[in-house]
């Protein structure tokens, strides 16, 4: 069974909530810089981000809460790749607005083996430049359906990040980005590893007697 779409979740209306954000023009790209921020994960720890990209490569999935389908189906097909992900030395973060007791559910819910972390403050998302304020229309129906986005967020707005993927290396640049419109799509995990695995030849080619 597909997960419940909002009208605004098909194609025509999606593009058009997605253009008059301005997020495709103004969100963190390849090459850029990726902001670093703290934030909790689902017991309350604090991770920050340059902590752990130092450590080998990072992928970083935003995406808009335990209540999205399509969020948990994107979710639990990164949980599948875990093996590849260690095997590369990669680190996967998956960071929503909900509260850190919230993103917790999220992840045993999907019994997921990455950390869940939670972005209340939209620290990150507006740090990648990809919160944007609902439109009314948006507001109208997420209520309707029971989803309180400013209490299950526990900021009291209606903001969501755009749903993205990124990786980012060692020295904090980002070197794959995917900013999706339609909340359908995401970027698929065997291209994001394809990156990551260039990555991983680039530095082993890099590093004295690498050939």
């Amino acid at each position: 069974m597909s997960p419940q779409l909002s009208p605004f979740d098909h194609n025509d209306a999606a593009d058009a909530v997605f253009d008059a954000t301005g997020i495709a023009a103004r969100a963190k790209r390849v090459g850029d810089l990726a902001p670093d921020a703290t934030l909790p994960d689902g017991l309350g720890q604090p991770v920050r981000l340059s902590d752990v990209w130092r450590k080998g490569p990072l992928v970083l999935v935003f995406y808009r809460g335990g209540w999205c389908g399509y969020c948990s189906l994107q979710l639990r097909a990164w949980h599948q790749r875990a093996d590849d992900l260690a095997r590369l030395g990669a680190t996967l973060l998956a960071i929503s607005p909900q509260t850190p007791d919230r993103s917790m559910r999220t992840a045993e819910d999907n019994q997921l083996s990455f950390t869940v972390l939670s972005d209340s403050n939209l620290e990150a998302a507006n740090g990648f430049e990809l919160a944007f304020t609902l439109p009314p229309e948006l507001v109208s129906f997420y209520g309707s359906v029971g989803t309180d986005i400013p209490v299950l967020n526990g900021n009291g707005l209606w903001v969501l990040p755009v749903p993205a993927t990124y990786v980012i290396d060692e020295e904090g640049r980002i070197r794959f980005a995917h900013i999706e419109e339609d909340i359908r799509k995401r970027a698929e995990p065997a291209d994001v590893l394809r990156v990551i695995e260039g990555l991983v030849r680039g530095r082993a080619l890099a590093a004295p007697g690498g050939g």
